[in-house]
């Protein structure tokens, strides 16, 4: 299974400079609120497409006070060999991540290829209560994790979008065959995505009602929003932006495709939408979520992603802690936890554990 065998920070968030070489199982780095524990596992983040757990901007990353910019380099455990991985941004460039992978620059969209990366959060609490948007993104996080070129469709279909929303915007009249030459881009990439995502979800929807019942909650889960009635969606998603050109001028915005889609989510075993359930059942039924897909990636990609779990121990009682740890043992993979108190870990099987503080990473 790839995983990271070297991590080094440079400038990143609270670390001046730090480096943490990390076992291929399980992985706990303790310490009080604010040492840093949450700032690494953004930064194993940053090692898959996008902006990270936090979504936060590349300024955001730096450290302050500091150069401007920052830098993260891993060295991933692969059974070809060695691969080197490095990101970040330079004082000259602070809002444009680069991206380096053995030495060469390559596009961010490509990290996919290397490693898949899930993670809970607690700000991912509000996932069932707040908008699809935070929603789409754990499913494409997913999708993702079984198909590395979603990143690619899924960026090539959102800049045709806003080159789009801004033709659409514009003072004189759109130019037509433009217009149509952007919508048929937005129609391959977005049926590429749609597709993806209703293969991701349909798997995961299997795997999780055949789980038998135990200390988590089995989630039922769905596609919901926009979906044309046809199986020939590249074709339907082009004729459907065209005829939705005068609304979507009204509403300043491109008001159909992918970009509606929603994830609905129930709790199988109440037959309750997860938005009703209580905040312990709702954390109980995102953790079983990331623990069944990662399990699913394991069968159907042939690798385990790498799983960050923030601070999630501490919302367990101590036979649910036990039975995540063992799973997630049993399983495989290279798992990365935070929490403050060391004692939280203690039936962990050979976990490698790590103290934070004050800006430094050390054994403990």
């Amino acid at each position: 299974m790839v995983h990271v065998a070297r991590l080094s920070l440079s400038n990143f968030r609270s670390y001046a400079d730090a480096v943490i070489v990390p076992g291929a199982g399980l992985n706990v780095l303790t310490g009080e609120n604010g040492a840093g524990k949450t700032n690494v596992l953004e930064a194993v983040s940053l090692l898959a497409p996008g902006r990270g757990l936090r979504q936060a901007t590349l300024g955001e990353m730096a450290r302050s006070p500091g150069p401007g910019g920052f830098a993260v380099a891993a060295s991933l455990a692969a059974e070809g060999g060695t691969v080197e991985i490095g990101t970040g941004t330079s004082a000259g460039a602070a809002e444009r991540r680069q991206l380096r992978i053995n030495g060469a620059a390559a596009a961010l969209t490509s990290l996919g290829e290397w490693l898949s990366v899930l993670w809970l959060t607690p700000a991912m609490d509000r996932l069932f209560t707040e908008g699809a948007s935070a929603r789409r993104r754990f499913l494409d996080r997913l999708t993702l994790a079984l198909e590395p070129g979603h990143a690619t469709h899924s960026a090539r279909y959102e800049a045709a979008m806003r080159a789009r929303n801004r033709l659409l915007a514009g003072d004189e009249p759109a130019d037509a065959a433009w217009l149509s030459a952007l919508e048929a881009q937005m129609a391959e990439h977005g049926a590429t995505v749609a597709a993806a995502r209703e293969r991701t979800v349909s798997a995961l929807a299997v795997r999780l009602a055949d789980q038998p019942e135990g200390p988590f909650a089995r989630a039922g889960v769905a596609l919901a929003g926009w979906r044309p009635d046809t199986d020939d969606m590249e074709m339907a998603l082009k004729r459907a932006l065209a005829a939705s050109r005068p609304a979507d001028i009204a509403a300043g915005r491109t008001t159909i495709g992918p970009h509606r889609t929603d994830l609905d989510v129930t709790h199988l075993d109440k037959d309750q939408p997860a938005a009703r359930c209580s905040t312990g059942e709702q954390k109980a039924l995102l953790l079983g979520m990331v623990l069944a897909h990662a399990d699913l990636v394991a069968e159907l990609a042939g690798r385990r992603p790498v799983l960050l779990l923030d601070e999630v121990a501490a919302h367990l009682d101590p036979r649910r802690r036990s039975a995540l740890f063992e799973r997630l043992a049993a399983g495989g993979g290279q798992v990365w936890m935070t929490g403050t108190e060391a004692a939280l870990f203690e039936a962990a099987p050979d976990a490698r554990a790590w103290a934070v503080s004050g800006g430094r990473i050390e054994a403990g």
